[in-house]
């Protein structure tokens, strides 16, 4: 793009809206304007914007100060736990802020991005048909990103921007700090297994181990949103994302036990929630003895949303073809992924 365009994110720090921002950063064509409750300090030249976005007169109030944007990344979330019903009307309020908002102040607005995710499938309530094609019949509500995309088809109707969604499933990163996070889950996992000398049990069930599933990078999500967002014909539609191929879990496991240097153990289904709830002493016997960084072992791993994809007996699979015809077609190795992030954990002393 040779002109400026400028990129309004909301949910900047977090676990999507980094990486965008960071993409952003490194662009001299694009000016970046993160939307969150505070500021990153990794941040070089990114336009702060601290708002509650549940607050519809703040929204309006604080994005006043943000003129001439021209693409929305709408990547925030309301508070959440691991039980799969969010709240539909905190979810579409957000949403419905920041657009009235932008639209009052950016005549120049060209497009809204809305990130979604494997749950538009019903990910999170069993099993459902694989691959998931974005067309596929919507399970029972509620799910907020149906009102989401639902609003901001009708909202875009007769209006000079266009939008898109972009659906990844289980985004991973090297994020110091996010224990929502399945690298650093596993990683945090694997040393206490290691440090109380126990084989690597894994903590689902047969089904889950045997399943096919898949993950999404989330620098690789935030170059197709990038994409999908500047890119005519990828215009009012959504695509799914994901890394593009497949993984067993009992693959992942077996690869993980050799990088951790421990012996494979029995597929024992415990909650993990439970299990671990006693275990920050154990952690901090770890911090000490390997010289790590002083996280908390709650700042390392969310035990709650691990049992959530544990829990997954079944497929989880998505195609990427509409995503592929439009022209995008990046792909990574899963695998490798995993051990790549799980190196730079250990760089970084979080992990031993």
């Amino acid at each position: 793009m040779s002109e400026l365009s400028t990129a309004l994110v909301a949910g900047a720090t977090g676990h999507t809206g980094s990486r965008l921002v960071e993409l952003f950063e490194s662009r001299d064509d694009w000016r970046v304007i993160g939307v969150s409750r505070r500021a990153s300090p990794t941040w070089r030249r990114v336009e702060h914007i601290g708002v509650d976005l549940t607050d519809a007169a703040a929204a309006n109030e604080a994005l006043a100060r943000a003129p001439d944007v021209t693409h929305i990344f709408y990547c925030a979330r309301a508070p959440h736990g691991e039980s799969g019903v969010e709240s539909v009307a905190d979810n579409l309020a957000m949403l419905a802020h920041v657009v009235d908002a932008v639209e009052t102040t950016s005549p120049a607005l060209k497009h809204v991005h809305l990130i979604e995710g494997g749950k538009w499938y019903g990910v999170h309530l069993g099993p459902y048909p694989t691959p998931a094609r974005e067309d596929d019949p919507r399970h029972l509500p509620p799910n907020f990103y149906y009102d989401q995309e639902d609003w901001l088809r009708e909202r875009q109707k007769g209006k000079s921007w266009t939008w898109s969604a972009s659906r990844p499933n289980i985004v991973c990163d090297f994020c110091p700090g996010r224990a929502r996070n399945l690298v650093s889950v596993l990683g945090a996992y694997a040393a206490i297994c290691r440090e109380l000398q126990t084989p690597l049990d894994y903590p689902g069930s047969l089904a889950s181990y045997s399943s096919l599933t898949e993950v999404t990078e989330a620098a690789l999500l935030a170059r197709a949103m990038s994409w999908i967002a500047t890119q005519p014909q990828a215009a009012n539609q959504a695509y799914n994302v994901t890394n593009g191929d497949l993984f067993r879990r009992s693959q992942l496991w077996q690869r993980l036990a050799h990088y951790s240097e421990m012996p494979v153990g029995e597929v024992r289904p415990l909650k993990l929630a439970t299990w671990m709830a006693d275990k920050e002493s154990v952690w901090a016997g770890i911090v000490r003895r390997h010289g790590l960084q002083p996280f908390r072992l709650d700042e390392v791993a969310d035990w709650a949303f691990a049992d959530f994809v544990f829990a997954q007996g079944y497929d989880v699979i998505s195609t990427t073809t509409r995503l592929r015809r439009a022209g995008f077609d990046e792909c990574i190795d899963s695998l490798e992924m995993f051990f790549r992030m799980l190196d730079a954990y250990r760089e970084a002393r979080i992990l031993p």
